[in-house]
Formats: structure tokens, sequence, C-alpha cells
């Protein structure tokens, strides 16, 4: 029993480091977007769907909500704060329709942690309480080991992994792999299941990763290769042409 007990800190901690990573892998993504002026064609959703995430697996691991799991309420608290940060750099941004649309979903976002810790607070009480906080955090930690489908979409219809960066991906699968164990050494479904998923998940971003990480940029290196050659190629012809010309000059 004390040896599932220290696994269990180890993997929380262990836990506790990836998510960070996790939470500031993007930092790369946003430094572009901001230099950049524009977000392109990356997504705001991943971004929106984390705070959720976050705000409900911090509310879940309060003691006074789900005993023993203190190290699931500091990473997410953490993780809450920087997620804002970046959906309001994305917001600020963003093409106006996008614009709109983040800030929707962002004010549905807090919405629905106001009303799930209502109703928590106030309604329920015991294994109620942790039981409504826990399906609650399992739903939307689903959506958001799932938000990025579209881009993994968009990797496979480009066959570029551009949008899909790579630390974010590799610290998904850390991630989810960690939490994961700590969810089953606690017996805690609400932590296993979830994290499975995003075990799963960050494991085909690797593989697709892998596939496409070659052909990264091969567009615009094609498109670069291709205008160069004609251009040596015109640049030949008219040398020859010119020469020509004062081949027949020296005639005439």
């Amino acid at each position: 029993m004390g040896v599932v007990h220290t696994l269990h800190f180890i993997f929380g901690i262990f836990g506790n480091a990836t998510a960070l990573f996790l939470f500031l892998a993007p930092i790369i993504t946003f430094k572009r977007v901001i230099q950049n002026r524009s977000t392109e064609q990356f997504s705001g959703l991943p971004y929106v769907m984390t705070l959720l995430n976050c705000l409900l697996s911090a509310w879940y691991g309060l003691p006074f909500v789900s005993p023993n799991n203190l190290l699931v309420s500091t990473i997410n608290g953490t993780g809450a704060v920087i997620e804002t940060i970046y959906v309001l750099i994305f917001i600020s941004f963003a093409p106006s329709k996008e614009k709109k649309r983040i800030s929707a979903l962002l004010l549905l976002v807090l919405t629905v942690f106001a009303a799930v810790a209502l109703v928590s607070m106030f309604a329920l009480h015991g294994s109620k309480r942790k039981l409504f906080c826990g399906i609650a955090a399992t739903i939307f930690s689903i959506i958001m080991y799932g938000s990025p489908l579209s881009i993994i979409r968009l990797v496979i219809k480009t066959k570029s992994v551009e949008f899909m960066p790579f630390f974010l991906s590799l610290f998904v699968f850390l991630c989810g792999a960690s939490w994961f164990a700590f969810g089953l050494l606690g017996k805690d479904p609400f932590v296993a299941i979830p994290n499975g998923f995003g075990f799963g998940l960050g494991t085909v971003q690797l593989i697709l990763y892998a596939i496409y990480c070659e052909k990264k940029g091969f567009t615009k290196k094609s498109t670069f290769d291709e205008s160069l050659t004609t251009g040596n190629v015109k640049s030949h012809q008219e040398e020859k042409q010119s020469s020509n010309n004062n081949k027949s000059k020296l005639r005439a």
C-alpha cells in the first residue's frame, strides 16, 4: 500500500511538471502571432477548451470536493491563468469573425464554470458533490483533448505539420500518460478516463508528426526552387540570344 501511495505521489508530481510544460508550449505559437499580428490558420478553440478544463479540474481537486487530489488543483489553477492570457492574445489578433466566435466561447466557458461551482457548493454535498464535479470535469477534459482534432484533419489534408506545434503534441502525450497513471493508482476514474483519452490522442499526433514532419514547408521550397530554376533557364536563354545578336552585328 505504501508503494502504491508513493507511486501515486510521484506520478502526481510528474503530471504537474508535464502539465506545466503543456501549458507553456504554445508560447512559441503566440510569439509568432504577436510578431505577425495575425492568428493565421491557428485555432483558438484548444485554448478556450483548455481554460474550461483547467477551471473545472482545479475546482474538482479542492479538498472539500475531492480529497487527496490537491496536486490536481494546484497545476490546473496555474493553467487557468496561463490559458486566460493565451485566449486574450488570440482574441486581440484574430480576424473579426474569429474574434467574435472565440469571445462567445469564452463567455460560454465562464458561464458553465460558474454554474458548476454554484450548484456543487449550494445544492450538493459529500459524494454527490464529487460525482457531479467529477463528471463535469471528465466531459470537458475529453472535449479539451479532442479540440485539436480540427488541426489533425488539417495536417492530413495538407500533409504538413506547420500548424500543429511539436512540443504541444509531445506534452499532450506526456501529460495524458502521467495523469492517466495517477488516476489508476488513486482509483479515480474522473482523472484516469479523460487523461487516458488524452494519452491516446497525443500518441496519434506524434505519429502524424513523424509521418509529415519532413514535408513541413515543402510547398514553399518547391515553389522557390521552381522559380529559381525558371529564372536560370530564362537568363541562360537571354544570354544565348544576346550572344547571337552580337555575332550578327560583327558579321554585318
